[in-house]
């Protein structure tokens, strides 16, 4: 019994990922960032498939577009995406961000 206990309650939490922050990004060919703190990642406005691809890199992808979010030592991020043609390109927070 107490094994089943412990499945269930390891199937309802949720993924630990890196902790993400608040960010608002664009990057080019009008693809837009946001993310809420711990998540999720929003990519032009639609939710994202988000997996975690190494301890401080967060992957999201949604809109055919896959977005790399990069924790930095120094607490910032570094945003980078790639689009549905291979266009690769590095995302710069939002004006008024």
């Amino acid at each position: 019994m107490k094994s089943l206990l412990i499945a269930a309650s390891l199937i309802a939490m949720p993924p630990a990922f890196a902790a993400i922050p608040m960010l608002n990004y664009d990057c080019p060919n009008d693809v837009q960032i946001h993310t809420d703190e711990n998540g999720p990642v929003y990519i032009n406005g639609q939710e994202a498939k988000v997996t975690q691809d190494k301890n401080n890199t967060v992957v999201a992808k949604g809109e055919g577009v896959t977005v790399q979010i990069t924790l930095n030592d120094d607490g910032t991020a570094s945003v980078s995406y790639t689009d549905p043609d291979g266009n690769t390109g590095v995302c710069d927070p939002a004006e008024g961000d």
